[in-house]
């Protein structure tokens, strides 16, 4: 609301000093409305142009989100929108562009048309009917340049080839290299002398006889009677003053990713695990991570300019002990394959920036939290129930929800391990309501079972077919009456769409449902 409230301010504001402004009376006579509409949008250009860029500004984000000023929990799921934020200000800057464009195209012709022969000074036109086109060669730039990030953001270029989203997109460079430039030539002009030449003053030598006697009969006090002829300046472009702050910030934000990120990191293990997942475990010096967030990967073996987030599944920081073969090659078993970079193979060079965080970090920091993963959006959980199997303290978490929805169920033992120690462990302390585990196996063609005697608290809980999503809540929340619950979803926009609206929906005893969306920017 505070966004749209700026948006619609600084356009009605703009578009009344063009069209009121008495620097500009001369100049709106001439153009008329397409003038107030163009700087209108313009100044809302300028504001989503210089917004857009901090929503990227990751480290920031993080360190804000993790600062102890930031107490507030509204504060942080604000923050975690961050995308939708860098989206909503694309869209607004490819909209208003349309509107600008337009605008500026009715002022070329009002230029040619309304050929001033009293203020040849306001000309764009050397005579009357013609067309000129300077300031827009840059401009024609600019929309060429936003038409390509526009369609290669759509969803499903970004699926069938990230490679176009992630080149096109890094024309912001050169997108914010010719804004800064665009409308050097100062086509637009003000008056610059309003006090000795108040606009519509009478003047010697003003042609017209009609006009001439309607104004002489207006100026019978000399104050409405110009003392001396009008004076015009270029309207200098102002936008160096709105994106060069957050331009900088943006700037100095990826020298520091580059610096923290410029030091390779170690690959000690990959495990290859059923349906074509692969787990990476590696070490870098001095990395420090929270439960809930994720890191972005760079292989310069594979692309030295593309950058993707991955989710970490353990935050545990290993040091090279005794303990190290222990702790990151465990033993192999029929059901993965572990291909020890000694043995096997010499891993390509990777870098890791990070760590982000995500929504994920504010599980412990509700008294009840749902967490419902689709397929592989479990891995941001799995860092989450990993920290609470190594006994974690100090978080408000009294009861957890987990929900995970597969299609096959050779997925489940990616985290079978994980969710049967954590069971086991919370048996064994006399805390069985501390966790509740819901899995389903959506396919129900080829269906098998979890036979295996160590997956036995699993196999209990699995299910066939999807959940019924409202009768969960429901149930959640007639469990915990007149408490706040954290929805934590990582999946399909399916699944996410629908706890979304159930839980704007849902008050089940008293009970408020708050919707928390991993999203990866």
């Amino acid at each position: 609301m505070l966004w749209l409230g700026a948006n619609s301010w600084l356009f009605l504001s703009t578009y009344l000093l063009y069209s009121t402004g008495q620097q500009y009376h001369y100049l709106y006579n001439m153009l008329g409305l397409g003038l107030c509409i163009s700087r209108a949008s313009a100044s809302v250009l300028n504001l989503n142009c210089s917004l857009v860029l901090l929503p990227m500004c990751r480290s920031l984000l993080t360190f804000i989100r993790g600062a102890h000023m930031v107490s507030s929990r509204k504060t942080r799921r604000l923050l975690d929108k961050s995308k939708t934020f860098h989206v909503a200000c694309g869209v607004a800057v490819c909209l208003f562009s349309v509107v600008h464009v337009s605008a500026h195209l009715v002022n070329v012709i009002s230029f040619s048309t309304s050929y001033s022969d009293d203020f040849p000074a306001l000309n764009l036109a050397r005579y009357r009917g013609e067309v000129r086109l300077l300031p827009g060669v840059t401009g024609v730039l600019l929309v060429l340049i936003l038409l390509l990030m526009f369609v290669s953001s759509s969803y499903c270029i970004r699926v069938s080839n990230y490679e176009i989203f992630w080149y096109t997109h890094n024309l912001f460079i050169v997108f914010y290299i010719i804004l800064m430039m665009h409308m050097v030539g100062g086509a637009l002009k003000y008056q610059t002398n309003v006090e000795t030449h108040p606009p519509g003053c009478l003047r010697a030598n003003q042609s017209g006889p009609k006009r001439q006697d309607e104004d002489l009969v207006r100026a019978e006090d000399d104050e409405s009677r110009c003392r001396e002829e009008a004076r015009f300046e270029p309207h200098y472009p102002q936008t160096w003053l709105w994106v060069s702050g957050p331009l900088c910030l943006y700037c100095v934000e990826r020298l520091y990713r580059y610096l923290r990120s410029s030091d390779p990191v170690t690959i000690v293990t990959v495990i290859r695990h059923p349906c074509d997942v692969v787990e990476l475990r590696m070490l870098k010096k001095n990395f420090k991570a929270q439960p809930g967030q994720y890191v972005v990967l760079n292989c310069p073996g594979v692309s030295s300019f593309e950058n993707h987030p991955f989710t970490l599944t353990k935050v545990k920081l290993t040091f090279l002990t005794e303990r190290f073969t222990q702790l990151l090659l465990p033993p192999p078993r029929t059901d993965m394959e572990i291909l020890p970079m000694v043995q096997q193979r010499i891993y390509p060079k990777v870098y890791v920036d990070g760590p982000f965080g995500g929504p994920s970090e504010d599980v412990f920091n509700y008294d009840v939290s749902l967490c419902v993963a689709g397929g592989i959006g479990v891995t941001p959980f799995a860092c989450v129930l990993d920290a609470l199997l190594d006994g974690w303290r100090g978080f408000r978490l009294q009861r957890l929800y987990f929900v995970w929805v597969c299609r096959e169920i050779q997925s489940f033992y990616w985290f079978a391990e994980l969710l049967c120690a954590l069971h086991h462990k919370l048996w064994q302390e006399n805390r069985p309501d501390y966790f509740n585990l819901k899995l389903y196996v959506s396919r129900t063609d080829s269906l098998q079972s979890m036979s295996e005697e160590r997956y036995r608290p699993l196999a209990s809980r699995l299910q066939v077919g999807r959940p019924r999503w409202k009768s969960l809540l429901d149930e959640i929340g007639k469990s915990n009456k007149h408490k706040r619950v954290g929805v934590f979803c990582c999946g399909p926009k399916g699944i996410s769409r629908t706890l979304h609206r159930l839980c704007n929906s849902a008050r089940s005893g008293g009970t408020t449902f708050e919707f928390n969306k991993e999203s990866f920017s």
